[in-house]
């Protein structure tokens, strides 16, 4: 299947929030962590994952796998066209987030700005 999203970093499952079913894939490429890729995941209803992706990529599914993945996660059909599923591969492990949309931000942190959002800068999204 074709890749939609594709990076050289390793990126590690970061954070996960029940409450609004949000999972965060992050990737620093500095020792501070103040710079690097984040994946937001938002909407989750099914996940496998590994804890670390090197080298991750992201790629659709075929109809087979949708239709597998979907009915496993017990969401009432009348939703399906309001989720995505994307698998993950990479050198260290595969996994697939279904979910209603994904972003991939490149995160910056000024040094002095003492705040946690800092810059961001859209590489890629997908919704249904």
């Amino acid at each position: 299947m074709p890749v939609l999203f594709g990076s050289d970093l390793t990126f590690r499952v970061w954070k996960y929030g029940i409450g609004h079913s949000q999972l965060l894939l992050r990737a620093t490429s500095d020792e501070s962590e103040s710079e690097g890729v984040d994946i937001h995941f938002e909407g989750v209803a099914a996940m496998r994952l590994v804890m670390r992706y090197e080298e991750l990529q992201l790629h659709s599914v075929d109809e087979e796998e949708f239709r597998e993945v979907f009915d496993s996660s017990g969401v009432d059909e009348k939703w399906r066209d309001s989720f995505v599923i994307v698998r993950l591969s990479s050198r260290s492990g595969e996994g697939y987030v279904q979910c209603a949309r994904i972003i991939a931000e490149r995160r910056h942190v000024q040094s002095g700005s003492g705040g946690p959002g800092g810059l961001r800068d859209l590489l890629w999204s997908l919704s249904p």
